[in-house]
């Protein structure tokens, strides 16, 4: 298929190769008109819909969990539950509609995508403190059960934060500097795997910083301040080796602006981990300086 060319130097044609297919891609001004997203998998109800089923029975559960507990105990936080019901909102809004499938074809809205999928719907769920909510529906034994699995030494490896921050800022490493970003638009398994890969990776990372849920293996305030400069800035000079490199397919000027979007957004996100942290660590230090204050601990 030929493409026509205006003189006007805003007009161009770019031609990439996305994994083994050619794409051509016609820039005008800011506006990009790859494919048609109908004609990419990722765009398909199915896709969309096995990746978000299981967030809408998360969802359901929870409420359910909500109004169980509720009758026995106290009522269930009010903030908990619109923070869990807000990060499945962020979650939707990032694998399925209109904005998802605009990421496809669109690399600021994809990191726009990446922003709500990998950090705020994570870190809004683990502000939702779902697994004392469960601790609080479920009987005692299966509570029991339950506590020997976070005592677990897969849960200890995979919420530990050099881990945690391993998967997530260096999954999005290999994702935008190696060809993993263009294959993921050849197969429907690799997408749906990076997805949730992005989900999952974002969440362990925010539990393993903060947590309002049991944390048997829980490091230090310090250790994991220390880790979080570390990762942030890991996910910082990323930003800007987008800004500079674009992933393969992606023309500068999106990149660019991509890479803005990843920079600032992420910074806005981090700020509000950066801040409850150092309000746990201010409250659990507190008791303890009070008391030496009021002289009851003498070496």
């Amino acid at each position: 298929m030929e493409h026509q060319c205006s003189d006007d130097h805003h007009d161009r044609s770019y031609s990439y190769f996305l994994g083994t297919k050619q794409i051509e891609v016609n820039r005008s001004m800011n506006h990009y008109d790859h494919i048609h997203p109908s004609n990419y998998f990722g765009a398909g109800i199915f896709p969309q819909l096995l990746i978000f089923l299981p967030f809408v029975m998360l969802l359901i559960l929870y409420f359910y969990a909500v109004i169980f507990s509720s009758r026995r105990f106290k009522p269930w936080s009010f903030y908990r539950t619109v923070c869990f019901t807000l990060s499945i909102f962020f979650v939707a809004i990032s694998i399925t509609g209109p904005l998802a499938n605009r990421a496809l074809v669109d690399f600021k809205a994809h990191m726009i995508c990446h922003l709500f999928l990998g950090m705020l719907a994570p870190l809004l769920m683990v502000l939702a403190a779902q697994m004392t909510l469960v601790l609080r529906t479920i009987s005692i034994p299966n509570g029991r059960r339950l506590t020997r699995v976070l005592r677990s030494w897969p849960s200890r490896l995979y919420t530990h934060p050099v881990v945690a921050s391993f998967l997530d800022i260096g999954g999005l490493w290999v994702l935008y500097t190696t060809q993993l970003y263009a294959f993921m638009h050849e197969s429907m398994l690799l997408h749906l795997f990076i997805h949730f890969h992005v989900f999952v990776a974002g969440y362990l990372f925010t539990v393993s910083m903060i947590s309002f849920d049991p944390m048997p293996h829980q490091v230090s305030f310090l250790y994991r301040a220390i880790v979080l400069i570390i990762a942030l800035a890991g996910h910082d000079i990323l930003s800007k080796y987008i800004y500079a490199n674009p992933p393969v397919g992606i023309p500068l000027e999106d990149a660019k602006v991509g890479g803005m979007i990843m920079y600032y957004g992420g910074d806005a996100i981090d700020m509000v981990i950066i801040y409850i942290l150092c309000l746990q660590w201010f409250k659990a230090a507190r008791p303890r300086s009070s008391a030496i204050s009021n002289g009851k601990y003498v070496d």
